[in-house]
């Protein structure tokens, strides 16, 4: 690898942005997508490492390739320390989720309740702006609450995060839209919430609407 190539990536590492390492097997030759120009096939391929988070070798045109995503790390910010996220979190922490409680109220988002765990107590919105969700991020909002849930998704929505979701009734969601269409977010942002959020496994208590929230963030992820 040549200094320059070491350094781009090492950037492109720093600012949490996906990048793959593309080398040709017969000289060493090297690329970063989707920085540089390349054809394709070979583009393709490598789009479909960073989705997959996994290396692979392909041969194009005759040509063998070594292809290496850099992902930035898998994130989850929930917004509401309830007792969802309690049983949430864990789970997240356990399939690789950097997990990070957003709740201005302390007396929820407290050592006791969330020992261990990264809480950001700024209110929703200023943490997300903070946070930054990127393709690699999960939001979730727990709150039922629109002073807390609202900002929250007001960011999120312009954001690249790769999953939003908000818990709330389908009469809460159709509420929640008014305000967000309010807030000047189109029919096609509005579109990228799963509300109600988790999947639809009959779910009742805390852990099961968490195993619901995990399964259709696994399932966005992977592109179910």
């Amino acid at each position: 690898m040549t200094p320059l190539t070491l350094e781009r990536l090492q950037k492109a590492r720093a600012s949490l942005t996906p990048v793959a390492l593309l080398t040709r097997l017969s000289d060493g030759e090297q690329h970063l997508f989707p920085e540089d120009a390349i054809p394709g096939a070979l583009a393709d391929a490598a789009e479909k490492v960073l989705f997959d988070d996994k290396a692979a070798n392909v041969t194009l045109d005759g040509e063998a390739w070594f292809l290496q995503p850099h992902n930035p790390p898998l994130r989850m910010i929930v917004v509401g320390a309830v007792h969802v996220a309690q049983a949430l979190v864990p789970m997240a922490a356990g399939l690789g989720f950097a997990v990070t409680v957003v709740d201005p109220r302390r007396a929820f988002a407290s050592e006791d309740r969330f020992t261990g765990v990264t809480m950001n107590h700024d209110w929703p919105d200023e943490a997300m702006e903070a946070l930054a969700p990127d393709t690699r991020t999960a939001v979730v909002t727990l709150t039922h609450d629109p002073k807390l849930d609202d900002p929250a998704l007001d960011v999120a929505l312009k954001s690249r995060a790769f999953y939003i979701g908000a818990l709330g009734s389908k009469r809460t969601h159709a509420k929640r839209v008014e305000r967000l269409q309010a807030l000047g977010h189109g029919e096609a942002a509005i579109a990228r919430i799963a509300a109600p959020v988790g999947l639809d496994i009959g779910a009742i208590t805390a852990p099961e609407i968490a195993l619901s929230i995990l399964g259709q963030v696994v399932a966005r992820r992977r592109g179910k």
